[in-house]
């Protein structure tokens, strides 16, 4: 079976175009670093781009985090070059291969058949699945998605930029708030009458981490393009936290250490959980089902999302260590 517990709370992206970029990637704090062959290098940029990064592969150390390719498209002819050429190189360095612009999950099986191909021909173990679910087909699809291929798939990303342009939803902005996705209020005594925003892409992440979870997936959001506004990327980070994600991309270095801030369990979240989970031992012994923890019922729903907390920052201290 696929890797299930991998972090992702940050997922650097770099340009297989850019040697610098990928000379600096190893040691830039991300959990995960996907060295990027599609919208991140042109078209006449591809074959050197595949170049770059299987350098890279072969000469830098990537122990301190999980490593990925974004394969071009597979409505591209770049896409079997990119498997066969990248993968038989340095197959045994990759830890998944990242499928843009999945809509089905005949996608996720051709790419898993190319790479069984190549790891029998090569020796290497198997190398796990992430997708991008970024058109409307790819919604439309996103649990037949899921549960397709469970011995490689690990994570869906939700892919804001292609997801808008795909629905034609009116906005040019790349994972931001859009003032004209809100509602009025009723007029209050005075007649006045106040605008609130709204998330205009509540729904498609929704439904992502839903599938993700349904199916033992991680759910990861996408990006943020304004990488001179940390606090905005803050912000949509937290909202895809609370919807159920566990990291988000960074296509800035900048924007890593803000991921894993936000995704990183506090320390007052960590110390309520594991009380609720002493207090909740307790209650067991005592034939209880439920108490009271600092004037707030606690339940057996509360113990499971309690251990989801536990587990997290075992995992992230684990990493450090």
């Amino acid at each position: 079976m696929a890797v299930k517990n991998r972090l992702h709370r940050s997922e650097l992206a770099v340009p297989g175009s850019n040697k610098r970029m990928l000379e600096k990637a190893p040691d830039s704090g991300a959990d995960v670093v996907f060295l990027d062959l599609e919208d991140a290098v042109a078209p006449d940029d591809k074959e050197q781009a595949r170049a770059n990064i299987i350098e890279a592969l072969n000469a830098y150390d990537w122990s301190k985090c999980a490593v990925s390719i974004r394969m071009n498209g597979l409505d591209t002819h770049y896409a079997y070059r990119d498997l066969v050429e990248v993968v038989e190189a340095c197959g045994d360095k990759l830890d998944t291969i990242l499928i843009p612009k999945v809509g089905s999950a005949s996608d996720v099986y051709f790419v898993a058949t190319m790479l069984s191909q190549i790891e029998a021909y090569k020796g290497f173990k198997p190398i796990n699945i992430h997708v991008l679910i970024e058109t409307a087909m790819g919604i439309a699809n996103v649990e037949e998605i899921a549960k397709s291929c469970p011995e490689r798939m690990e994570a869906m990303v939700f892919g804001v930029a292609d997801y808008a342009a795909s629905v034609r939803a009116r906005t040019t902005q790349i994972g931001g708030a859009n003032p004209d996705y809100g509602m009025l209020t009723d007029p209050d005594e005075s007649g006045a009458r106040a605008y609130h925003w709204g998330d205009q892409w509540h729904f498609a992440i929704a439904r992502m981490a839903a599938a993700c979870r349904a199916y033992g997936l991680r759910p990861i959001d996408g990006p943020f393009g304004d990488f001179s506004d940390p606090e905005g990327y803050k912000v949509a980070a937290r909202r895809a936290a609370a919807l159920g994600c566990e990291g988000k991309w960074a296509i800035h270095p900048s924007q890593v250490a803000l991921a894993n801030e936000v995704f990183t369990p506090t320390e007052k979240e960590v110390n309520r959980a594991r009380r609720i989970l002493v207090e909740m031992e307790k209650a067991a012994k005592e034939g209880k089902g439920a108490v009271s923890l600092d004037g707030r019922l606690i339940d057996a729903a509360s113990i499971r999302m309690a251990e989801n907390v536990v587990r997290q920052i075992e995992q992230i201290e684990a990493r450090k260590s």
